[in-house]
């Protein structure tokens, strides 16, 4: 399951590093249907995230990444997701993705 963020007050979320949010627009309360350019933008915006949730999401159907509860500090979380990762690349690479 993902994250939804999304914009407030239909205004990109500006973040530090001179860095633009952009999110999908969500209809006011009682609004039926967004407006052409707003459809537009979350369907651009979609489309970008899309592929790049599918990919966390296998990441964690195969590793089980999120399943950190036994870390008990900075250093274990970095060594527990690290070494997802790996087991992760180990994977695509028996699946020959590269």
């Amino acid at each position: 399951m993902s994250d939804k963020a999304y914009q407030v007050e239909n205004k990109p979320i500006n973040t530090q590093n001179q860095k633009t949010l952009l999110t999908p627009v969500k209809k006011e309360k009682g609004q039926k249907y967004l407006d052409a350019a707003d459809q537009w933008l979350s369907t651009a915006i979609s489309r970008v995230r899309q592929p790049i949730e599918s990919f966390f999401n296998w990441i964690n159907e195969k590793t089980g990444i999120q399943l950190a509860s036994k870390v008990r500090s900075t250093k274990g979380l970095i060594v527990h997701v690290f070494g997802r990762l790996a087991a992760a690349l180990f994977i695509m690479r028996e699946m020959r993705f590269f």
